[in-house]
C-alpha cells in the first residue's frame, strides 16, 4: 500500500472519520477500520492513564498531630509505608510538645487528626462542639510494660521509695488538666491522699519536665516507658512503680479530629482510621507481638528512630524504643469505660463543664467501643 494511504487512514482514524467512499478498493476500507480501532484503543488507554493521574493528584491532604514517642509510632508506620497513600491520603506528620496545644489545633483547622492523652483542653473543646474522639490508641495492658512512676535522685535519696512516699512531693505536669495531673490524682488516691496534697508543678513540655527531674527541680514525674527506663538506666532519675498498678485499663492516648470532619467528611474520617489501623497492626506484630521475629523488630525499630530519639545514633536508641513498646489499641478500638473516668474526674475537679456527656465527647461510628 502506498505510504501516502497509510498517512490518511492513521489521520481518518484519529480524527474518528468513517470511510463511506465505496468506489475505494476493499483492502483500504479494511486498513481504516483496524487503524480506527487501533487509536480509538490507544486513547482508551491514554483516557486510562489520565484517570489513574487525576486520582494520585485528588489525594486528600491531611496533617496528623503527633509527640516523638514510640507510643505514637502507628501514624509514622503509616506513613513510612505509604498506608495514608494507599487510602488516598496525603499525609503531614506534625509534631507537638503536649496534648493541649494538639486539641487547639485540631478546633482550628490547623492539623486533621490527633493522637494524644484525654485533656481538659480537649473535652472543652468537645463541649463547645470543636472536636470529637473516635478511636483508641495506646492502652495499659497487664503483662506489657507500661508507664512507670519517677523520682529524682534526691528525692529518692531522702527516702522516697514508693509512690506513697509522694504526699507532701512536687509532681511535674505538663499544665492544669492535663494527662500528668489525672495520674498524679490517681496515685493519690490510692495512696489515700489527695492530689491537693502534693505539689503540682506546670513546665508545659515533656523536655522541660526532664529536665527539672534530672536536676532535682521537681521530685517526681511519670511516663511511657522508653523515657522512664532511659532516665533510670543512664542515673537521670529512679523508678518507683507502675500507673497499671493504680489505673486499670487505662486509656492512654486516644485518636481525635474535629466535629467539622465528623459530620461534613466521615469518608476522609474512614479512610484515616483504616490507614491508622494498618499501622497499628503492623507495629504490635513487630514490637509488641514479635510475630515476624528479631528482622522485624528490628526493621520496624529504625523506622520508628526516624521520629524518636532523632538526635542519639541508632545503637544508642534502639533500646529505649524497644522498651517503651506498648499495645496499641487494634482497629483504634476505645476503652469507653477508660474515658468514662477520665470525664468523672475532670468534672469532679472543676476542670470541664459539669454538663458534658460522653456522647459529647466520643463519636462512636468509626471505631469499636469497650
Amino acid at each position: 500500500m502506498p505510504v501516502r494511504s497509510l498517512q490518511y487512514d492513521k489521520r481518518s482514524a484519529i480524527l474518528g472519520m468513517t470511510n463511506n467512499n465505496n468506489n475505494l478498493p476493499l483492502e483500504y476500507n479494511m486498513t481504516l477500520s483496524i487503524n480506527r480501532r487501533t487509536a480509538l484503543s490507544a486513547i482508551a488507554g491514554l483516557a486510562a492513564l489520565s484517570i489513574t493521574a487525576s486520582d494520585v493528584l485528588a489525594a486528600d491532604k491531611i496533617k496528623v498531630g503527633v509527640l516523638s514517642l514510640t507510643s505514637h509510632a502507628a501514624a509514622f508506620v503509616a506513613k513510612e509505608k505509604d498506608l495514608f497513600a494507599k487510602h488516598d491520603l496525603d499525609a503531614e506528620l506534625v509534631t507537638f510538645q503536649a496534648a493541649g496545644p494538639m486539641a487547639v489545633a485540631i478546633a482550628s483547622g490547623d492539623i486533621d487528626f490527633g493522637v494524644t492523652a484525654i485533656s481538659g483542653a480537649l473535652i472543652n473543646l468537645a463541649e463547645k462542639g470543636a472536636v470529637k474522639i473516635i478511636g483508641g490508641a495506646l492502652t495499659e495492658e497487664k503483662g506489657v510494660d507500661g508507664q512507670k512512676i519517677l523520682v529524682s535522685n534526691a528525692a529518692f535519696e531522702a527516702g522516697v521509695k514508693t509512690p506513697a512516699d509522694l504526699k507532701g512531693r512536687s509532681f511535674g505536669i505538663t499544665g492544669t488538666g492535663s494527662s500528668f495531673h489525672y495520674m498524679a490524682s490517681q496515685i493519690a488516691s490510692k495512696e489515700g491522699f489527695s492530689v491537693a496534697d502534693m505539689q503540682l508543678k506546670a513546665l508545659q513540655k515533656v523536655p522541660a519536665i526532664i529536665g527539672a527531674l534530672k536536676s532535682g527541680q521537681i521530685d517526681a514525674w511519670s511516663i511511657v516507658p522508653h523515657i522512664a527506663k532511659g532516665l533510670d538506666g543512664s542515673g537521670g532519675a529512679k523508678i518507683i512503680g507502675d500507673i497499671a498498678d493504680y489505673i486499670d485499663g487505662y486509656q492512654v492516648t486516644t485518636i481525635f479530629t474535629s466535629t467539622a470532619n465528623v459530620t461534613d467528611r466521615p469518608d476522609l474520617v474512614k479512610r484515616f482510621m483504616a490507614a491508622y489501623s494498618e499501622g497499628i497492626a503492623d507495629f504490635n506484630a513487630s514490637m509488641v507481638d514479635k510475630t515476624g521475629g528479631e528482622a522485624a523488630t528490628e526493621e520496624m525499630t529504625m523506622l520508628i528512630h526516624k521520629y524518636v530519639y532523632t538526635d542519639r545514633p541508632f545503637e544508642k536508641a534502639a533500646g529505649p524504643i524497644k522498651a517503651g513498646s506498648m499495645r496499641l489499641q487494634p482497629n483504634g478500638k476505645l476503652n469507653l469505660a477508660s474515658v468514662q473516668h477520665q470525664l468523672d474526674w475532670f468534672k469532679a475537679e472543676g476542670l470541664v463543664a459539669g454538663t458534658i456527656t460522653i456522647d459529647t465527647l466520643v463519636d462512636k461510628s468509626f471505631a469499636e467501643m469497650e
